[in-house]
């Protein structure tokens, strides 16, 4: 049985790929975790569809908006759960350099965020009910700057833990050489 394929994907570009850098992906477990969100869109399709039945038999109100409404809502739901949410997942990529942490995500629009260890003021590790039961969670960096927006969503919660203690002590060490 052959397989549609689709890729959303851009050619390597050097300005986000640093060379010798150990980059390290986040758990695939963060796929579950965002296919949640999905599934409640999918939710809200065959609500549609449903109402629009369910007006068809109980008025002269037409089901086919309603049901083509609900279609289409489910075709962007399947396609979130097979195509976009498994591609998004897996551009998340980190790596610890000696002076700073890199964190790059995206396939279309990409991102790299460098976050020097000495400018880290705080490293917080947080979970939501559905993370904790898929054992994941998100570190994510508070700096000096307001903009800074660094977080490394679905690390394992024992990788998560050993980060923060890691980024923790080399952002003290920066800090005490000043």
């Amino acid at each position: 049985m052959a397989t549609l394929r689709i890729v959303i994907d851009l050619p390597a570009d050097p300005l986000f790929l640093e060379p010798g850098a150990d980059w390290r992906p986040v758990s695939p477990k963060l796929i579950t975790e965002r296919r949640y969100a999905v599934l409640v869109i999918a939710v809200v399709g065959v609500a549609l569809m449903v109402l629009g039945v369910v007006l068809q038999l109980t008025s002269a109100a037409s089901l086919w908006p309603l049901l083509g409404a609900g279609l289409g809502v489910e075709a962007i739901a399947l396609t979130l759960w097979f195509v976009v949410v498994p591609r998004m997942v897996s551009s998340w990529r980190y790596a610890e350099r000696a002076q700073d942490l890199l964190i790059r995500h995206g396939r279309v629009i990409r991102r790299l965020t460098v976050v020097p260890y000495g400018r880290m003021q705080v490293i917080e590790v947080s979970a939501n009910p559905i993370s904790q039961r898929l054992g994941i969670a998100t570190v994510t960096l508070v700096t000096a700057s307001a903009n800074t927006n660094a977080k490394i969503p679905g690390l394992p919660t024992e990788v998560a833990q050993e980060l923060r203690d890691r980024l923790a002590a080399k952002g003290e060490a920066m800090t005490a050489g000043l």
